[in-house]
């Protein structure tokens, strides 16, 4: 009897070592009543009593940890839906979700996000993550008349899909991943070695280590962007190299 037991909780501590640190500190909501029942942007059946949560781009079935930074609470959630629709949250979650971080009257928490495991990358998760990322630019746009008059010749000069300007000159690093452990960074730098990207390095900090592709000049970005985008890697964090 007591074998299955020892396999299920050596299986178990080994996926949690494969985690992929997401977010270190995030904003997440929930939502609940006026949404059960109705159908989410991947098709299914919104249930509040699921363990599940809507996100603007990650692939649909994706699977998150989500830690409770105040009272280190934890849930795991699956990516069925898109949102949350304003630009400051990473994450709406079902009610049951909400209930297990202890975050039901606060309304909001300050978590942390892990990758456990990437849903497949369909044309649906897609579509949807792009019309979700129009959209929150047109609201958070929106806020200010101002301030959207001062940056019109700016938006005139880009293209409809709001591409970032990214100076002459500069270099940028993508964050591909930080992973408490080398040897699980070095698994995810090794799969971008073999399909194909050069200049993978990791950046120690105290508390993780990241997988960067260094140096990536300003004229090349969107075409980096577009490279990982179709090798299956998505939402890369984009920092201005300081040289």
């Amino acid at each position: 009897m007591k074998k299955p037991i020892i396999s299920t909780l050596l299986f178990l501590a080994c996926f949690s070592l494969f985690a992929e640190m997401y977010m270190e500190r995030a904003t997440v909501s929930f939502y609940a009543n006026d949404f059960h029942g109705k159908k989410t942007s991947s098709g299914e059946i919104f249930n509040m009593n699921d363990l599940t949560c809507a996100n603007k781009s990650l692939p649909f079935d994706t699977k998150l940890k989500v830690t409770n930074l105040e009272n280190g609470k934890s849930v795991t959630v699956r990516v069925n839906d898109r949102g949350p629709f304003v630009a400051d949250r990473e994450l709406d979650l079902s009610k049951a979700a909400a209930e297990k971080l202890g975050m039901i009257n606060a309304g909001t928490a300050q978590v942390s996000i892990e990758i456990i495991s990437r849903g497949p990358d369909t044309e649906l998760s897609r579509v949807t993550a792009e019309k979700a990322m129009k959209l929150v630019a047109q609201r958070s746009g929106g806020k200010s008349q101002a301030k959207a008059s001062e940056s019109k010749s700016k938006a005139q000069s880009q293209s409809k899909s709001s591409v970032e300007v990214y100076p002459e000159g500069t270099f940028w690093d993508f964050q591909m991943g930080a992973f408490s452990t080398r040897e699980n960074a070095n698994q995810l730098a090794q799969k971008l070695l073999n399909d194909g990207f050069d200049d993978v390095v990791f950046q120690k900090t105290s508390k993780v280590y990241r997988v960067v592709i260094r140096k990536v000049p300003a004229n090349q970005v969107e075409k980096m962007k577009e490279s990982l985008y179709k090798k299956g890697y998505t939402n890369p964090l984009i920092r201005q190299r300081k040289i």
